[in-house]
C-alpha cells in the first residue's frame, strides 16, 4: 500500500479555504482536489503488508504520547514554480513534533524512510502546468504570484486537532488527463498526551 500520515483539516476549514480559492482558480495550475486536502506528517511510500500491524501499534503510541493542538489554515507559500500551497499557524511545535513522532514510528516499524528533512506544515493547492514554459523570464515563484497574493492575508478559523491519521493514496490508473489520486482514511487514532 502507498500510506503516509497526516493531519486532514476539519470540513468547515475546507470550506473556508475553498472560498478564498474563488476567484483565484484558473487553467494554469493542476488543482488538487478539496477531499485530497491535507497536511503530510510522514509519507512513507510503498509499505508491505507484513509492517502494517508494527506500523499500527507505533503510530498508535506516537498518538497516545502527543496532546491535542490547536491549527488554522493561514497564508500561502510555493516550492519553487511547481507547487502553490497554504501553510498553517497555531501551535506548529505540536505539529512538527507529531511528524517527528510519526516519522520515528514508521523508521521503527521498518519502513525504509528516506532523508529526515525539518518539517514545513504544507497543504498542496496546485501544481504548475510548466508556467516557466509559458513565461521563461519570470524568476523563481514570480509564475504563481496572482496566487500568493491573493491568499496572502488568508486566515482561516482556528480548530483543535485532535487525531493522527494513516492515509492510503491510491494513484490514477484510468489514464485520463487530470486524473487525481483518490485517499482513504486507513486508520485513525486519537491524540490523547
Amino acid at each position: 500500500m502507498r500510506l503516509f500520515v497526516a493531519v486532514l483539516p476539519p470540513p468547515a476549514a475546507v470550506e473556508e479555504l475553498a472560498q478564498a480559492l474563488e476567484g483565484l482558480r484558473d487553467d494554469r495550475l493542476r488543482w488538487t482536489a478539496q477531499a485530497g486536502w491535507h497536511f503530510t506528517l510522514a509519507f512513507l511510500g510503498e509499505v508491505r503488508d507484513e509492517l502494517l500491524p508494527e506500523l499500527h501499534v507505533r503510530l498508535a503510541r506516537a498518538a497516545h504520547r502527543t496532546a491535542p493542538f490547536t491549527l488554522r489554515l493561514h497564508g500561502a507559500g510555493h516550492f519553487g514554480d511547481r507547487a502553490l500551497w497554504v501553510g498553517a499557524a497555531g501551535d506548529l511545535d505540536g505539529m512538527r513534533m507529531l511528524a517527528e513522532r510519526a516519522d520515528a514510528a514508521a523508521r521503527r516499524a521498518g519502513v525504509p524512510m528516506g532523508q529526515h528533512h525539518r518539517y514545513t506544515p504544507h497543504l498542496t493547492l496546485g501544481r504548475s502546468r510548466d508556467i516557466k514554459r509559458d513565461h521563461p523570464d519570470q524568476g523563481q515563484g514570480d509564475g504563481l504570484r496572482h496566487y500568493l497574493e491573493g491568499l496572502a492575508s488568508f486566515e482561516g478559523t482556528a480548530w483543535q486537532v485532535g487525531e493522527l491519521s494513516l492515509v492510503r493514496s491510491n494513484l490514477p490508473t484510468s489514464g485520463i488527463p487530470g486524473e487525481q489520486p483518490r485517499y482513504e482514511t486507513v486508520a485513525a487514532w486519537p491524540l490523547e498526551g
